[in-house]
This record gives structure tokens, sequence and C-alpha cells, in this order.
């Protein structure tokens, strides 16, 4: 059976069945930002130890790394609101664990990240189940605006998330803020219960001239084979890991940049952190109601361009010019979603629907699985060349990438081009 080509239809009220579902994943996300923030205080606060902190960022990678593949194959062939359903009640119950632990006293920072590791296994699960979701009930120009709404949602987070966590935890005991999530998750549950998520087409393996349910491994293969088989999905794709390769270890120096070379401290830092985060809302806020060009992936590789031309001005403004590089992150938080948002769409508008769960997993996993290398390299690099340089060759790097994607009649035809006819089972 061949990958059947995007074609769903859309009931006209298909507003009032998405914004309920929206609404529980606003609710989940928004507990889920308060229980980051408590967990993460409490592992600076308890143990003072960067290495703890470390692991602590690893134990919320490694799931996207190395489940996210297996993951979206699973969610492929498994139902879509049940996986929801289970990993949003999963994720409750360690926390209300972490809350019973919290509050007898006796919790141990192996228990938290224990906690941080099932939190962001159970996101790797219901992540590409919403992703999938979500064209089989969008209409197809609609994708890009609600792309943009959930960055700006994501960009409200970052900013709300951490004062308010704060102020919690001045107010209250931990526990009681983490009861917080729980709370929301079973909220979040509830409305999902309400909800019905379509399940996209299954294409059975032909054996024997008869058709059957293919197995997983089958499943997996036809995920990686529609990826490498279609040039212009693998060409967005390689340019977004590229993409991703760079702006990661350059946002992560900001710190460094602040201090050396515009000579500022906590206040500018906080600065630059709150302009990111204020690009972030305003990208999505832009895409929203503009909703890109009608080609999306120009829109996507023009905003990639302007981030990184973002970093090329933040390497050679002069160190007195603070504001200038204010402006320049403000506009890098802006592009990455202006840019996300319509690859977003582009993905879930082309990719079969019975293969969107896998085949977002594994670009997932390979835009996540640069970060960790990414971050090690970064550090001995800018040491080496200089923060300065660092800024304007990775920025100029990533401007040359994307250059070379507009002249690649496969990427910028990817809308146009269907996928290339391959089976998904043995003949």
């Amino acid at each position: 059976m061949e990958p059947s080509p995007v074609s769903i239809e859309i009931p006209a009220n298909w507003s009032r069945r998405f914004f309920t579902l929206w609404s529980g994943l606003s609710i989940s996300q928004i507990g889920s930002a308060l229980i980051q923030f408590a967990l993460i205080w409490w592992l600076t606060k308890t143990t003072g130890s960067a290495t703890v902190l470390a692991v602590s960022t690893l134990a919320a990678l490694l799931p996207g790394i190395f489940l996210a593949p297996f993951a979206g194959t699973l969610v492929d062939r498994w139902n879509r609101r049940a996986v929801v359903m289970t990993v949003r009640g999963l994720a409750s119950l360690s926390e209300a664990i972490l809350v019973l632990l919290f509050g007898s006293g006796r919790i141990a920072v192996w228990e938290v990240l224990v906690i941080l590791f099932l939190l962001a296994a159970a996101a790797t699960f219901s992540s590409p189940a919403i992703q999938a979701s979500t064209p089989l009930m969008v209409p197809r120009d609609q994708l890009a605006r609600i792309a943009g709404l959930n960055y700006t949602l994501s960009g409200i987070l970052g900013v709300v998330a951490p004062p308010l966590g704060a102020v919690l935890i001045n107010a209250f005991p931990i526990h009681w803020v983490l009861a917080i999530d729980v709370i929301a998750g079973s909220l979040a549950l509830a409305v999902f219960a309400a909800v019905d998520i379509p399940q996209p087409p299954h294409s059975p393996a032909r054996a024997g001239g008869i058709f059957k349910r293919s197995s997983y491994w089958q499943d997996l293969k036809a995920g990686w084979t529609y990826l490498v088989g279609w040039p212009g999905l693998l060409g967005i794709c390689l340019l977004a890991m590229a993409g991703n390769a760079l702006s990661y270890p350059l946002e992560s120096l900001i710190p460094l940049l602040v201090t050396k070379v515009y000579r500022g401290g906590a206040l500018q830092l906080g600065w630059m952190n709150s302009g990111i985060k204020l690009g972030l809302i305003l990208g999505g806020l832009a895409i929203s109601a503009w909703g890109g060009f009608k080609k999306r992936v120009l829109t996507f590789l023009l905003t990639s361009m302007l981030t990184g031309l973002s970093f090329v001005l933040m390497g050679v403004l002069p160190s007195t010019w603070f504001f200038g590089a204010l402006i320049c992150v403000t506009l890098f938080g802006t592009m990455v979603t202006m840019g996300n948002a319509p690859i977003d769409a582009l993905l879930q508008s082309t990719v079969a629907p019975e293969l969107q769960a896998r085949v977002l997993g594994l670009i997932n996993a390979g835009a996540t699985a640069m970060t960790p290398l990414c971050l090690l390299l970064a550090g001995p690099v800018a040491d080496r060349l200089g923060m300065r340089a660092m800024y304007a060759v990775c920025g100029g790097i990533d401007v040359v990438i994307i250059s070379i994607g507009l002249g690649i009649p496969a990427i910028m035809n990817l809308e146009t081009n269907a996928h290339p006819v391959r089976p998904l089972g043995p003949p």
C-alpha cells in the first residue's frame, strides 16, 4: 500500500473541537512550566552543583534523542487519543509521587532526576501524537497560524513561569507548588477525555497477495524510507538540523557575550533573555495573524537567513552598542518562531497522515541529538576563535547554508512535488 496523499475532510466547525483540545494542552503546559522551574530551583538551592544541573538537562534531553524515533512509530500504530490520555495520566501519577515525597521530607536528588526523565519521556510520546493529529483537525491553510499560536504560548510561559514560580515557592511549601501541576494535569486529562482525536488511515503491508497489518519494524523502516526517499523533505530536515547546530551554541554563549563583549552584568543578561522571549511572542503573534508566504518553505528560508544575520550583527556591533545587540536577540527570537511555525505546518500538510508521527519523531530526534554535541563544542571553539568571531562566523555559515537551500529546486518545490511512490511493506 502506498502512502496516501494529505487529503483530509475537515468539518466546517473544526475550531470547536481543536481549541477544546488546545485548551487542555495549554493547561498541561502551564503546570509543567511551573513544576520544571520549581524542581530546577530546588536542585540549585539544595546541591549548588553545576554537575547536577547538567545531569538534569540531560535527563530532559535523552528521551527526545533515544525514544523519539521509536515513540513516533508506536504512536502511528496506536490510538492517538489513548496515547495522549495514558502519558498524561502517567505524568500526573509521577508528579503526585513527587508531591508525596516532598511532603514527607524524604526526597532525594536522584528521585527528582528520575521524575524529570519520566516527564520528558511522556512528552516524547504525547508531542508527536498531537503534532500528527493536528492536520487531521485543522484546515491546511490554518496550520501555520495554529503553529504560531503554539509558539506564542511557549514564549508567554517562558516570560511568566519563572517569576510566578518564584513567587509561589516563596509563599508556599514546594510540595504545594508541585501539586498545582497535578491539578492542572487532571483538568487536562478531563479535557482529553471529552475530545475525539481522529485517527489516520493505516497502510497494511502486502504479504502473499493478502493485506495485513505490518509489523512494528516494518513501520519504523517505512518512516525512515519515506523521509530519505523524498529529496525535498530530507533537504529541509538537513537545513533545520544545520540551523539548530549553529544556533544552540550561540544562544548558550549569550551570557559570555554580554560580559566579555558588551561589558554587562546580570541586569543586561536579564534584558537579553527577556528580548529572546519577547521575540518568540512577537513572532508567534505575527505568523498567527499573517500566516506567512503562500510558499511556506520560502517563509522558513528567509526567516532562517535573518536569524543567521542577527548573529552576525551581534558579533560585529561595537561593544558600546548593547541596545543594538538587544534588538538582534529580539529579532532572533522573532525569526525563530516565524520560521518554525511554517515549517511545522509544511510537515503536517505534506507528510502522509499515517506516517506523520514516526517521520516527525525521526526529525525531532535528529534535531535534538545535535544539541549535546554542539554545546560541548561551543566552549572550546569560542575560546579559540573569540566571542565576536564565533558569532560572526557561525551566523555567516548559517546564511550561506540557507542561501544554498534557496537554489535547490527539490526544496523550493516541496509543497507542489508529491512524494515519490514507494511501497510501505514487502511486495
